[in-house]
């Protein structure tokens, strides 16, 4: 059997490997040197092209609980007025439309105004809502802190200015609104005041207290009848008791001022009271037995018996001490008979006196009491009137005193809006930040490196393969061309 030859094919000539190899690094390197010099170009090119921007923070809060106004008008009513928190309702958040507010075209373009600017040059501001709060964290661009700063007052004032117009719409309406009201009550309380004022003018009655006073004169004259009643009976009282106590008649009392005319019988009289009154201090002194005692008893006597012996001449008959001492008056001054004729005319013109004004009392009485009953009959009509008139002036002043009470509050519909921090003057820019250039150059030249590396490795290594199956294809012909 003839043995086959295998002829090998000529092969192509290859260039040198070194000059290959070479090659190909050089293609790695200069790709890799260019790839990395573009992305740090870019970043320099970046931080030098790029204009410098400043932010400028700042906050607004509005208030969370809301506020209420209680007014009393005495004797008429009472007008509340009462603010809701913006936050109480679940399905609207005041702070939203505070956003939209600060973002409006309006709004923004009434800033760049005041600062001479035009509306594209002023960026819109970034309105942030805090989470769990009534805060609204605003940030403004500018090419400068001081710009920025600029920006963010005249923002805060634009939209105060805009919450302001609006807030003062909002009153307008409400109290275009309210004036009907208003009016409507205003007419009502006066058609009920000249009810009011015609029925007195008709009546004579102009108020509940022209009963109260005839009804309190009434009880002052029944108490001054009893104490006039009173009266009549103490000088009738007075007058028997007089008789009484004197035991006087006509004749005794005749008798009483014959006794009270004679001297020698009021001499006697002297003499007998001062002898029983030295009597009295001298047993109090030395006792019943002493001489001065005896004296003054034997003197007592003398006297008695002249005082009975001067009477029974006067009057004409027997006379005892009790006679004498119930018809004298003692204490008096002047004539005894005079005295006590001047006591009986004037008990009995006090008694005439007190009986007189007691009737024209129940007279007085009579009438107030007829008068007070058609008073009283009308009351039920003015107390009517009087009510509506309350009712009308209490509608009235509530209506005009909530209108006010809503003009005074301004924030009904607009919450107040507290500039919580002022706007800030940066100290540092915001973009660009050379930092972040620089650490994303690095990161792109650092993955563009390794990139190139694993693509070089991977070449490399298929090469290497290659380069190893030619060699164990070369020494498989070898090898079968020596067999």
């Amino acid at each position: 059997m003839t043995d086959l030859i295998t002829i090998p094919k000529p092969m192509a000539e290859k260039p040198p490997e070194s000059k290959s190899k070479y090659w190909r690094y050089f293609r790695y390197f200069m790709f890799g040197l260019i790839t990395n010099a573009a992305i740090w170009g870019a970043a320099f090119v970046y931080l030098k092209v790029v204009p410098s921007t400043y932010i400028s923070s700042w906050a607004l809060i509005l208030p969370g609980a809301g506020a209420g106004v209680n007014v009393n008008l005495p004797e008429i009513g009472q007008a509340t007025s009462s603010t809701s928190s913006p936050f109480g309702s679940t399905t609207m958040d005041p702070r939203a439309n505070y956003q939209f507010i600060a973002t409006d075209e309006s709004v923004l373009s009434n800033a760049a105004a005041s600062l001479n600017i035009s509306l594209k040059e002023l960026d819109k501001p970034k309105v942030k809502l805090v989470d769990n709060t009534s805060i609204l964290q605003f940030e403004v661009k500018a090419s400068s802190p001081m710009d920025a700063q600029r920006r963010s007052q005249a923002i805060y004032t634009a939209i105060q200015n805009k919450l302001d117009r609006l807030r003062l719409e909002d009153i307008a309406k409400r109290e275009q609104a309210s004036q009907g009201t208003l009016k409507s009550a205003q007419e009502k309380l006066q058609a009920a005041q000249k009810r009011l004022s015609a029925y007195k003018a008709s009546s004579g009655l102009s108020s509940n207290d022209q009963i109260k006073d005839l009804t309190s004169t009434i009880e002052q004259l029944r108490k001054q009848k009893a104490e006039s009643f009173a009266n009549v009976q103490q000088t009738t009282d007075r007058l028997a008791q007089l008789s009484f106590d004197l035991d006087l008649t006509v004749p005794d009392a005749a008798n009483a001022f014959l006794l009270q005319a004679d001297r020698l019988f009021q001499q006697n009289m002297k003499d007998y009271s001062e002898a029983s009154a030295a009597i009295v201090v001298f047993k109090s002194k030395w006792g019943n037995n002493h001489p001065l005692v005896v004296k003054e008893i034997a003197k007592q006597q003398t006297a008695g018996k002249a005082v009975l012996d001067r009477a029974r001449n006067l009057l004409g008959r027997k006379v005892s001490q009790a006679t004498l001492d119930r018809l004298s008056i003692k204490g008096e001054t002047g004539s005894g008979r005079e005295s006590l004729l001047r006591d009986l005319v004037t008990v009995q013109s006090e008694q005439k006196g007190t009986v007189a004004h007691n009737r024209a009392i129940a007279g007085q009485i009579v009438n107030l009491e007829t008068r007070l009953k058609s008073l009283v009959q009308k009351q039920t009509t003015l107390d009517s009137l009087q009510r509506q008139v309350q009712i009308a002036e209490a509608v009235f002043a509530s209506t005009l005193t909530k209108l006010d009470l809503g003009k005074s509050d301004m924030f009904t519909s607009y919450p107040i809006a507290q500039l919580l921090t002022e706007p800030s003057l940066p100290e540092e820019a915001s973009s660009p930040k050379p930092l972040y250039a620089y650490l994303g150059a690095g990161i792109g030249s650092l993955l563009i490196t390794t990139g190139l590396i694993l693509l070089w490795w991977r070449n490399e290594k298929s090469i290497y393969v290659k380069s190893q199956m030619a060699d164990i294809s070369k020494s498989s012909a070898s090898y079968t061309l020596n067999q």
